[in-house]
Protein backbone atom coordinates (compact mmCIF):
# COMPACT_ATOMS: atom_id res chain seq x y z
CA UNK A 1 0.00 0.00 0.00
CA UNK A 2 1.58 3.31 -0.63
CA UNK A 3 1.33 6.44 1.14
CA UNK A 4 0.99 9.29 -0.38
CA UNK A 5 2.25 12.61 1.87
CA UNK A 6 -0.28 15.67 0.48
CA UNK A 7 0.93 19.38 -0.30
CA UNK A 8 -2.23 21.34 -0.55
CA UNK A 9 -1.80 24.97 -1.80
CA UNK A 10 -3.39 27.90 -1.02
CA UNK A 11 -1.75 31.35 -1.63
CA UNK A 12 1.12 29.43 -3.08
CA UNK A 13 1.86 27.91 0.78
CA UNK A 14 1.48 24.83 2.44
CA UNK A 15 -1.99 24.40 4.38
CA UNK A 16 -4.51 22.08 5.72
CA UNK A 17 -7.78 22.97 5.22
CA UNK A 18 -10.25 21.54 8.22
CA UNK A 19 -13.17 19.58 6.17
CA UNK A 20 -12.41 21.91 2.95
CA UNK A 21 -13.43 24.93 4.87
CA UNK A 22 -10.83 27.57 2.91
CA UNK A 23 -11.66 30.08 5.81
CA UNK A 24 -10.52 26.99 8.09
CA UNK A 25 -6.55 26.98 6.68
CA UNK A 26 -3.66 26.32 9.10
CA UNK A 27 0.09 27.29 7.21
CA UNK A 28 2.07 24.80 7.77
CA UNK A 29 4.87 25.71 5.10
CA UNK A 30 5.35 28.98 2.94
CA UNK A 31 7.87 26.98 0.80
CA UNK A 32 6.07 24.02 -1.22
CA UNK A 33 9.42 23.32 -2.57
CA UNK A 34 10.85 22.88 0.48
CA UNK A 35 7.95 20.62 1.43
CA UNK A 36 8.06 18.56 -1.44
CA UNK A 37 12.24 18.18 -0.64
CA UNK A 38 11.58 17.18 3.17
CA UNK A 39 8.95 14.28 1.93
CA UNK A 40 11.83 13.16 -0.80
CA UNK A 41 14.35 12.79 1.90
CA UNK A 42 11.68 10.99 4.26
CA UNK A 43 11.50 8.03 1.88
CA UNK A 44 8.09 8.63 0.59
CA UNK A 45 7.23 7.40 -3.26
CA UNK A 46 4.91 9.64 -4.41
CA UNK A 47 3.45 13.33 -3.72
CA UNK A 48 -0.52 14.43 -3.51
CA UNK A 49 -0.79 17.79 -4.62
CA UNK A 50 -3.85 20.05 -4.57
CA UNK A 51 -4.34 23.28 -5.85
CA UNK A 52 -6.88 24.14 -3.47
CA UNK A 53 -7.68 27.69 -5.35
CA UNK A 54 -7.67 26.28 -8.25
CA UNK A 55 -10.42 23.49 -7.44
CA UNK A 56 -12.81 26.66 -6.58
CA UNK A 57 -12.24 28.91 -9.11
CA UNK A 58 -11.84 26.02 -12.33
CA UNK A 59 -8.44 26.74 -13.06
CA UNK A 60 -4.64 26.18 -12.19
CA UNK A 61 -3.93 29.23 -9.30
CA UNK A 62 -0.78 27.89 -7.94
CA UNK A 63 1.19 27.01 -11.14
CA UNK A 64 4.33 28.75 -10.03
CA UNK A 65 4.33 26.69 -6.84
CA UNK A 66 3.40 23.16 -8.40
CA UNK A 67 6.44 23.97 -10.62
CA UNK A 68 8.72 24.77 -7.42
CA UNK A 69 7.67 21.20 -6.85
CA UNK A 70 8.00 19.22 -9.77
CA UNK A 71 11.73 21.46 -9.93
CA UNK A 72 12.34 20.05 -6.44
CA UNK A 73 11.97 16.68 -6.70
CA UNK A 74 12.30 13.28 -8.45
CA UNK A 75 9.23 11.96 -6.94
CA UNK A 76 6.19 10.97 -9.23
CA UNK A 77 3.28 13.99 -8.27
CA UNK A 78 -0.41 13.49 -8.87
CA UNK A 79 -1.96 16.98 -9.31
CA UNK A 80 -5.36 17.98 -8.71
CA UNK A 81 -7.84 21.00 -8.64
CA UNK A 82 -9.12 22.82 -11.11
CA UNK A 83 -7.95 21.01 -13.69
CA UNK A 84 -10.80 20.77 -16.04
CA UNK A 85 -10.42 20.80 -19.67
CA UNK A 86 -8.25 18.96 -22.34
CA UNK A 87 -5.61 21.61 -22.73
CA UNK A 88 -4.90 21.76 -18.86
CA UNK A 89 -4.72 18.01 -18.54
CA UNK A 90 -2.08 17.73 -21.42
CA UNK A 91 -0.62 21.17 -19.64
CA UNK A 92 0.67 19.96 -16.09
CA UNK A 93 1.36 16.17 -17.79
CA UNK A 94 3.48 17.67 -20.25
CA UNK A 95 5.48 19.61 -17.41
CA UNK A 96 6.09 16.61 -15.32
CA UNK A 97 3.41 15.58 -13.41
CA UNK A 98 2.90 12.12 -13.43
CA UNK A 99 -0.71 11.90 -13.17
CA UNK A 100 -3.96 14.10 -13.24
CA UNK A 101 -6.42 13.96 -10.94
CA UNK A 102 -9.79 14.89 -12.40
CA UNK A 103 -12.69 15.43 -10.00
CA UNK A 104 -15.28 17.77 -10.65
CA UNK A 105 -15.11 16.72 -14.07
CA UNK A 106 -15.92 13.32 -13.07
CA UNK A 107 -19.17 14.19 -12.34
CA UNK A 108 -19.89 17.29 -15.10
CA UNK A 109 -18.08 15.99 -17.97
CA UNK A 110 -17.35 11.80 -18.33
CA UNK A 111 -16.41 12.40 -21.62
CA UNK A 112 -13.68 14.38 -20.76
CA UNK A 113 -12.75 11.65 -18.15
CA UNK A 114 -12.71 8.86 -21.30
CA UNK A 115 -10.83 10.85 -23.33
CA UNK A 116 -8.43 11.49 -21.01
CA UNK A 117 -8.30 7.95 -19.94
CA UNK A 118 -7.31 6.85 -23.68
CA UNK A 119 -5.43 9.70 -24.77
CA UNK A 120 -3.07 9.01 -21.51
CA UNK A 121 -3.43 5.78 -20.54
CA UNK A 122 -1.75 5.09 -16.69
CA UNK A 123 -1.86 8.48 -15.86
CA UNK A 124 -5.24 9.84 -14.93
CA UNK A 125 -6.75 9.53 -11.08
CA UNK A 126 -10.53 10.53 -10.80
CA UNK A 127 -11.34 12.12 -7.37
CA UNK A 128 -14.39 11.66 -5.94
CA UNK A 129 -14.93 13.52 -2.92
CA UNK A 130 -17.94 13.06 -0.80
CA UNK A 131 -20.29 14.49 1.82
CA UNK A 132 -22.40 11.93 3.95
CA UNK A 133 -21.92 9.59 0.85
CA UNK A 134 -22.78 12.30 -1.73
CA UNK A 135 -20.56 13.43 -4.34
CA UNK A 136 -19.43 17.22 -3.96
CA UNK A 137 -17.73 19.30 -6.76
CA UNK A 138 -16.30 23.14 -6.92
CA UNK A 139 -14.10 22.75 -4.36
CA UNK A 140 -16.13 21.14 -2.67
CA UNK A 141 -18.96 23.68 -2.54
CA UNK A 142 -21.13 22.43 -4.00
CA UNK A 143 -22.87 18.75 -3.02
CA UNK A 144 -24.31 16.56 -5.94
CA UNK A 145 -27.02 13.97 -5.54
CA UNK A 146 -25.04 11.31 -6.88
CA UNK A 147 -23.82 8.82 -4.48
CA UNK A 148 -19.68 8.26 -4.19
CA UNK A 149 -19.97 4.81 -5.67
CA UNK A 150 -22.50 5.71 -8.19
CA UNK A 151 -20.25 7.71 -9.78
CA UNK A 152 -17.56 5.21 -9.44
CA UNK A 153 -20.11 2.84 -11.24
CA UNK A 154 -20.36 5.26 -14.09
CA UNK A 155 -16.91 5.49 -14.51
CA UNK A 156 -15.47 2.13 -13.93
CA UNK A 157 -14.91 1.12 -17.69
CA UNK A 158 -12.92 4.10 -18.20
CA UNK A 159 -9.77 3.05 -17.93
CA UNK A 160 -8.47 5.86 -14.73
CA UNK A 161 -5.49 4.64 -13.07
CA UNK A 162 -6.74 5.01 -9.97
CA UNK A 163 -9.66 6.35 -7.97
CA UNK A 164 -9.11 8.51 -5.24
CA UNK A 165 -11.98 8.63 -2.43
CA UNK A 166 -12.09 11.48 -0.05
CA UNK A 167 -14.46 11.90 3.28
CA UNK A 168 -15.03 15.72 3.49
CA UNK A 169 -16.43 15.25 6.88
CA UNK A 170 -13.23 13.95 8.23
CA UNK A 171 -10.56 15.60 6.02
CA UNK A 172 -8.42 17.34 8.26
CA UNK A 173 -10.45 16.67 11.14
CA UNK A 174 -7.78 13.92 12.61
CA UNK A 175 -10.76 11.28 13.62
CA UNK A 176 -9.85 8.59 12.07
CA UNK A 177 -10.67 7.72 8.33
CA UNK A 178 -13.78 6.46 7.15
CA UNK A 179 -12.38 2.77 6.25
CA UNK A 180 -15.60 1.18 6.04
CA UNK A 181 -16.83 3.61 3.40
CA UNK A 182 -13.63 3.55 1.45
CA UNK A 183 -13.51 -0.18 1.61
CA UNK A 184 -17.17 -0.54 0.33
CA UNK A 185 -16.26 1.78 -2.50
CA UNK A 186 -13.21 -0.10 -3.54
CA UNK A 187 -15.29 -4.01 -3.76
CA UNK A 188 -17.86 -2.07 -6.11
CA UNK A 189 -15.59 -1.06 -8.60
CA UNK A 190 -12.28 -3.12 -10.13
CA UNK A 191 -9.94 0.27 -10.23
CA UNK A 192 -7.39 0.69 -7.02
CA UNK A 193 -8.90 2.79 -4.82
CA UNK A 194 -6.94 5.30 -2.74
CA UNK A 195 -8.23 6.49 0.71
CA UNK A 196 -8.17 9.94 1.92
CA UNK A 197 -9.35 11.99 4.81
CA UNK A 198 -9.24 11.87 8.63
CA UNK A 199 -5.76 9.48 9.14
CA UNK A 200 -4.01 10.07 12.66
CA UNK A 201 -2.67 7.91 14.04
CA UNK A 202 -0.23 4.13 12.79
CA UNK A 203 -3.78 2.40 14.20
CA UNK A 204 -5.72 4.14 11.69
CA UNK A 205 -3.43 3.26 8.70
CA UNK A 206 -2.91 -0.45 9.69
CA UNK A 207 -6.98 -0.26 9.85
CA UNK A 208 -6.64 0.82 6.01
CA UNK A 209 -3.94 -1.83 5.03
CA UNK A 210 -6.36 -4.61 6.90
CA UNK A 211 -8.62 -3.92 4.38
CA UNK A 212 -6.12 -3.72 1.33
CA UNK A 213 -8.02 -7.25 -0.14
CA UNK A 214 -11.15 -4.80 -0.72
CA UNK A 215 -8.54 -2.85 -3.45
CA UNK A 216 -7.68 -0.28 -1.22
CA UNK A 217 -4.06 0.53 -2.54
CA UNK A 218 -2.89 3.48 -1.16
CA UNK A 219 -3.82 6.27 1.27
CA UNK A 220 -2.82 9.84 1.66
CA UNK A 221 -2.10 11.56 4.84
CA UNK A 222 -1.63 15.25 5.46
CA UNK A 223 -2.34 17.15 8.97
CA UNK A 224 -0.83 13.99 10.77
CA UNK A 225 2.47 13.93 8.87
CA UNK A 226 2.83 17.61 9.86
CA UNK A 227 2.09 18.00 13.49
CA UNK A 228 4.12 15.21 13.67
CA UNK A 229 1.08 12.50 15.03
CA UNK A 230 2.94 10.13 11.95
CA UNK A 231 6.17 9.30 11.87
CA UNK A 232 6.96 8.77 8.78
CA UNK A 233 9.56 5.78 8.75
CA UNK A 234 6.98 4.00 11.27
CA UNK A 235 4.04 4.38 8.47
CA UNK A 236 5.88 3.45 6.04
CA UNK A 237 7.43 0.27 7.59
CA UNK A 238 4.09 -0.53 8.70
CA UNK A 239 2.59 0.00 5.04
CA UNK A 240 5.51 -1.92 3.63
CA UNK A 241 5.31 -4.77 5.68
Amino acid sequence: MILYPAIDLKGGRCVRLLRGDMNAATEFNPDPADQARSFMAAGFQWLHVVDLDGAFQGQSINAPAIRAILGATDQPVQLGGGIRDAAAIAAWLEAGVTRVILGTAALKNAQLVRQACRDFPGRIAIGIDARSGQVAVEGWAETSNVTAIDLAKRLEDAGAAALIHTDIERDGALQGPNAAATAGLARAVAMPVIASGGVSSLADLAALKAEAASGIAGVIVGRALYDGRIDPAAALALLAA
